[in-house]
């Protein structure tokens, strides 16, 4: 009987990294298991990134987004509870939760928006120039730099 390992948690937790042992060596521990609440980590280009959280029943109050030390965490929790509501069926979880993804180099928060229902985290890779690729031109025409 063949057992198989799912990588999906590695994948859902690590953003803006493009390499599978990258993502292999910074999965964070989201309590395993959960599934609450459900978020979807989508690529919107080579450098542009959307975490989008469903976050229903949740005011901007409600919600806190920090980024500490290249991991971003979101924390959500009702601040008030309307004791005056009597629930015959309540199907819309509001419990409080914690997710947190860990940020590849380069990557910063630029937007985020709370509609309809889902909180929307928009992530840009700003490479600065000094850690870009640069290309070294070879002329052998040119005399060597240093001599011996």
């Amino acid at each position: 009987m063949a057992t198989t390992f799912s990588m999906a948690p590695l994948f859902r937790s690590s953003v803006g990294f493009d390499r599978f042992n990258d993502l292999f060596e910074t999965a964070l521990r989201n309590e395993p298991g959960s599934t609450y609440p459900p978020y979807n980590v989508e690529k919107h280009g080579d450098d542009e990134y959307r975490i989008v959280i469903a976050a229903a029943g949740f005011q901007e109050e409600d919600l806190d987004l920090e980024v500490e030390k290249g991991v971003l965490t979101i924390s959500g929790g009702k601040r008030d509870a309307n004791t005056d509501v009597t629930y015959l069926y309540q199907g819309i979880a509001q419990r409080a939760f914690k997710l947190s993804f860990r940020l590849a180099d380069h990557i910063e928060i630029k937007a985020a928006d709370l509609s309809n229902g889902l909180l929307s985290i928009d992530l840009l890779r700003v490479i600065p120039e000094e850690a870009k690729a640069k290309r070294i031109p070879i002329n052998g025409t040119q005399k060597p730099a240093l001599q011996h």
